[in-house]
């Protein structure tokens, strides 16, 4: 971290990788719980000789970094804590105040205590906080697997990324403006700054993973793979050798998920909410959010070093999200007081910077919104070794009370979509299904499952041939 990039994140709040913390001649008593942390976790900065004030930094500066220096890393080397643990040092001088940063790497091995094994910590957002049984627990199971993304690659460069995907990605960094202290950094520097390299300038494993070039991408992560299908029917018996698409084979995860977040654009809802002051129509998303964040979220958690294949299927009444491999703890308790840290971190905040995840771990709440937003079905499926998301795309049951405005008898909640679709047939009922996705700007298989919903619901009927025949609105 250069002078630049430790001031420009001192305009900022903290980050989950940077802590600062006044000190003078001592080290602060809470340092012990930030450095359990960041070994937990994905590793960060403590700065010392900075006081925060709000959502405000006051340079305070230190009055003995030789003394600082010796006591921290005098701590490290002694038995205070339960493995052995490495920082490194670096010296500034703000505003003629002296300040120290030490860099904390994640520890290869997890959990890290210091004292008993109560004291362990976690980073969650920009604060430390004590590990809970359940967290504990679960560090123990994913440390297997929690750290590999995180290794350093050796022998490599930024120059096995692929070009155009690294500028891609900048591009959506630097839009939402996650780091804009590394916006007008070389790519050397940026890759250096958020993990896709380490501060040698060598690949780590989720870097290269996220915006690897072949062949280097599949000669150091042989079964890297990102399946997305979709399967006509309902049913498994429509088996993944009988499908309408699937994703070509990708050299990176970022070529990847914008393939897929384009094919799952199609399958949602996307009602126009109103008019923003410069005339324009300002659409509600929260549907493809929610499955924007489970993609990002599945890559996020996948074992992209198991010859078992995550996978994204998609079929006419639903879409799955599925992972190998068990939860680390029972859905219940994840689902109420905890916050997992992902199997791949570096992907997991690469993602987040892009804006394409807006939580880190599992993000269960923001998906459990399916239901909420769409009135349809959401669910987990779990065993030993897999976890399955479920999306439900129409409504098993049907509501009341709720009419559209196409003169039809409808006693059931319709979508805008279902709706635009009865109010095309009402004006054309030659209406074929190509013509209303190209009118309605959606998939054509979105158009055919929408009108068999309709016609399963007893809204709509087809007469005469699929070719040359004609639907029929079932009117009051």
């Amino acid at each position: 971290m250069t002078k630049e990039d430790l001031i420009a994140r001192l305009r900022d709040i903290e980050w989950d990788d940077f802590e600062v913390k006044a000190a003078k001649s001592d080290l602060p008593k809470n340092i012990w719980e930030t450095v359990s942390a960041f070994s937990n976790c994905s590793g960060g900065w403590i700065v010392l000789g900075v006081k925060q004030s709000g959502r405000s930094f006051d340079i305070t500066g230190v009055d003995n970094i030789e003394k600082l220096e010796q006591d921290f890393f005098g701590t490290l080397r002694s038995k205070k804590f339960n493995v052995p643990l490495f920082a490194t040092i670096h010296r500034y001088i703000i505003d003629g105040k002296n300040i120290i940063a030490f860099y904390i790497p994640s520890s290869e091995v997890k959990p890290v205590y210091f004292g008993t094994l109560e004291n362990t910590f976690i980073r969650m957002g920009s604060g430390d906080q004590r590990a809970t049984q359940q967290e504990i627990m679960s560090i123990i199971r994913d440390q297997s697997f929690g750290v590999q993304s995180q290794k350093s690659i050796p022998d490599t460069n930024i120059g096995m990324l692929d070009s155009d995907a690294l500028t891609d990605f900048r591009s959506e960094v630097r839009r939402w403006g996650q780091v804009p202290h590394l916006d007008n950094a070389n790519d050397e520097e940026f890759c250096k700054g958020v993990g896709i390299t380490d501060h040698s300038g060598r690949l780590t494993y989720g870097g290269l993973i996220m915006l690897g070039k072949s062949p280097y991408t599949f000669n150091f992560v042989p079964t890297f793979c990102a399946d997305y299908v979709e399967i006509p029917g309902k049913g498994q018996e429509a088996t993944t050798n009988n499908y309408t698409y699937r994703i070509p084979e990708q050299q990176n995860l970022w070529e990847a998920s914008r393939i897929i977040l384009r094919r799952l654009r199609t399958l949602v809802n996307t009602p126009m909410i109103g008019i923003n002051e410069r005339g324009q129509s300002v659409q509600d998303f929260s549907e493809y959010d929610i499955l924007r964040e489970a993609m990002a979220n599945q890559m996020a958690h996948a074992d992209h070093f198991s010859p078992r294949r995550s996978c994204i299927h998609v079929f006419d009444d639903r879409i799955e999200f599925l992972n190998p491999g068990g939860m680390p703890m029972p859905l219940e308790v994840m689902e109420n007081s905890f916050e997992s840290q992902p199997r791949n971190p570096i992907i997991a905040k690469l993602f987040r910077l892009a804006h394409i995840s807006e939580n880190l771990g599992y993000g269960l709440r923001k998906l459990k919104r399916w239901q909420e937003t769409t009135g349809h079905p959401m669910h987990i499926e779990t065993t030993i070794n897999s976890v399955k998301v479920i999306f439900d795309l129409q409504p098993r049951d049907v509501g009341v009370n709720v009419g559209v405005n196409v003169g039809v008898n409808v006693g059931v909640k319709l979508t805008d979509t279902q709706q635009n679709i009865l109010e095309l047939i009402k004006k054309q009922p030659s209406i074929t299904h190509s013509q209303i996705a190209d009118i309605l700007k959606i998939n054509t298989k979105t158009a055919e499952r929408t009108t068999k919903y309709l016609r399963e619901i007893n809204l709509l009927k087809r007469e005469g041939s699929d070719r040359t025949g004609s639907w029929i609105i079932i009117m009051e």
